[in-house]
């Protein structure tokens, strides 16, 4: 297989990842001829890998004098045991001054504010007093329900820099689901901006906010702020609680403090989807998250100092965390809080030639909306800085590889990543020193022990299998909220193999030692005995112009299993039998007669999770007239009243 994309040689001589194996071969008296080598000496030598990329890396904090302990236990390993940091000391205290630009933020009103080094820091000075003189200690919870804006950055350091700890939520999230969440983690503050816009609608938030308020009694303090609409609530003061005004920004500043933790101190919770029960709680430690997402920004992103970060994510996915790590390597950050597509497919692409992205972040249903409406990039937009764009949240598919070198920039590095809310970071992501091959992701990041496992838990190539990681890595979660023994962790990623992290993704290791995604282990379909991925076959699906987009299920059916999938038609387009002769055609022709779905059903929606992945799940437990166990997880919960009482699937 020939690459799409190689590195120019003058790029990775200067590439940060180029200067860690130089530096690493000139320590250890060895040759690291490249990246393979480099991975395999920081899976094999955990404890001198990531000592030396603390220090590589300039992170501010106190080591200890053990870098790993317990090295073979999954889970029960822990990093840097003695050592203390600070996540928000990183992202703060260095040697940006005050004048340059730490955040650009853009929301739908076309309102783009810039915030100083100098600005964020008095900021947040201000807020942590506020946070103090609410009674907020180290280990307390402050939850934000916030949109993706400078007050929710400042906010989170904030917390942080007390050593307490940050929870968020978008306000997409209704007042149920705010509940499942807010309520098993018990919040002492609460941040909540009280409007937003999306698709040029403006929502007040007022009611849910109120609501939420009076059901969670671990709330003293709410300290709330306009939005988008730069309205000045009053209702709050009729609470049970303080209700505070956000503060203003100030040009005096507070002295700032900051909670020297323990390496392992939670700084995260982070929420599972849901879609199966109650949410799960995920905690994060600072210097887990901290010392993981800069090693992925600095060497994997080849990230620099006053570069433009952007990542289009709301408040309450993991891409936001990921993306506000990036003030530690001193780069700007960019928010927009709105729809991508409030102003067309130019929208975002407009401000990444405004303020001049380095990188795009984004989701691959993005990419694939982008592709379905044809944009291209205009000839007067040059997207001259912009030398990366990276997509997840599902599986990007050969085809958009194409799109994006074809029609949007020749000259990028596209880097196709996954990991997820459970390790607040990347299992496999982009390498700038590597070739990009069509529909794969580069390759596992520096220190993990990424393989793939077939049934009986041994390692496969070029086989489709398990997801897994055999040894400890420091962004594993110091365990779940209100799980004292471990038993509910320990249950979710370490009973399939013993002592083996099982992500629960359904995947494939390349020859040219990269990965490809296949879908999510619990949605593997599985006609005939034979296991496949639900991505195999929307792959296929996207190439019809036609067809918005696709969810495969198994339905179980005279004791086997037969593929059914559901479409969704764009606009004026009907599922004719020829197009469904057409797609079971070229399913067949690009994957295997088995892969073929038994039934094509047109649909007006597919159930979403409230980050937009679509939920097979859900399908399948309503088409098996089975309880669907927590809809508030989801987006819009209506939609699954399209695939109830389908005369098809009773045939």
């Amino acid at each position: 297989m020939n690459p799409i994309w190689s590195p120019k040689q003058e790029f990775v001589l200067q590439s940060r990842m180029e200067h860690l194996r130089q530096r690493i071969s000139s320590e250890n008296s060895i040759i690291l001829k490249d990246y393979s080598e480099l991975h395999k000496f920081s899976i094999e030598n955990q404890e001198t890998f990531w000592r030396t990329i603390w220090e590589d890396m300039g992170l501010q904090g106190v080591q200890g004098e053990v870098a790993l302990e317990n090295p073979q236990l999954m889970p029960g390993a822990k990093f840097f045991p003695e050592g203390r940091i600070n996540f928000a000391k990183n992202c703060l205290i260095h040697d940006q001054a005050d004048d340059g630009i730490a955040i650009i933020a853009h929301d739908e009103t076309g309102l783009r504010r810039e915030l100083s080094w100098g600005e964020l820091r008095a900021s947040v000075a201000s807020f942590q007093k506020m946070l103090l003189e609410a009674g907020v200690q180290a280990s307390d919870v402050v939850g934000g329900y916030v949109a993706n804006g400078p007050e929710a950055v400042i906010a989170a350091l904030a917390t942080l820099s007390l050593g307490a700890i940050w929870t968020s939520c978008s306000p997409d999230f209704g007042v149920q689901g705010m509940l499942d969440r807010f309520g098993q983690t018990k919040p002492k503050v609460i941040v909540a901006g009280c409007s937003v816009r999306y698709n040029k609608k403006p929502i007040d938030l007022t009611e849910r906010i109120t609501q939420i308020c009076e059901e969670l009694p671990s709330v003293t303090h709410l300290i709330h702020f306009p939005g988008t609409e730069a309205v000045e609530r009053t209702e709050f003061s009729k609470l049970p609680l303080t209700s505070l005004q956000f503060p203003k920004p100030s040009s005096s500043r507070n002295e700032l403090f900051f909670e020297e933790t323990p390496f392992q101190h939670p700084a995260f919770i982070l929420y599972s989807s849901g879609t199966t029960g109650k949410p799960k709680c995920i905690l994060h430690s600072h210097g887990g998250s901290l010392i993981q997402l800069v090693k992925e920004h600095q060497y994997h992103v080849d990230l620099r100092a006053n570069e433009r970060l952007f990542f289009y994510t709301t408040c309450g996915w993991m891409m936001w965390n990921w993306l506000i790590a990036g003030l530690a390597t001193k780069a700007t950050i960019v928010l927009y809080d709105g729809s991508p597509f409030s102003r067309g497919a130019k929208t975002l692409w407009e401000m990444c030639e405004q303020d001049d992205w380095s990188i795009f972040g984004t989701s691959a249903k993005y990419i694939s909306a982008l592709e379905k409406q044809k944009w291209q990039t205009p000839q007067e937009m040059k997207l001259l800085k912009l030398r990366a764009i990276l997509s997840t949240g599902s599986p990007l598919a050969h085809e958009s590889f194409d799109y994006i070198y074809n029609k949007i920039k020749e000259d990028v590095l596209l880097g196709s990543i996954s990991g997820g809310t459970d390790i607040v970071s990347c299992f496999m992501l982009s390498c700038p020193v590597r070739s990009v091959y069509r529909g794969q992701l580069q390759g596992a990041g520096l220190g993990l022990a990424v393989d793939i496992f077939d049934e009986e838990g041994k390692p496969v190539q070029e086989q489709k299998g398990e997801l897994v990681c055999t040894k400890p890595f420091p962004a594993m979660p110091i365990g779940f909220w209100d799980d004292p023994d471990q038993k509910r962790y320990r249950s979710a990623y370490f009973e399939r193999f013993d002592g083996v992290w099982t992500h629960g993704d359904y995947a494939e290791r390349t020859a040219q030692d990269g990965f490809v995604i296949h879908g999510r282990s619990d949605a593997v379909l599985n006609p005939g005995g034979v296991r496949i991925g639900t991505a195999e076959i929307y792959r296929q699906v996207e190439t019809f112009e036609e067809i918005l987009e696709a969810l495969a299920i198994g339905q179980e059916k005279n004791n086997d299993v037969r593929v059914v999938l559901f479409v969704v038609m764009k606009e004026q387009q009907e599922l004719r039998d020829d197009l469904k002769d057409q797609l079971r055609k070229r399913i067949k022709q690009n994957t295997t007669p088995r892969h073929v779905p038994d039934l094509i059903v047109s649909v007006a929606a597919l159930p979403r999770t409230l980050s937009g992945k679509i939920v097979e799940l859900a399908v399948r437990a309503v088409v098996h007239n089975l309880p669907v166990k927590n809809k508030e997880a989801l987006a819009n919960p209506e939609a699954l009243e399209y695939f109830k009482d389908i005369p098809d699937l009773q045939k």
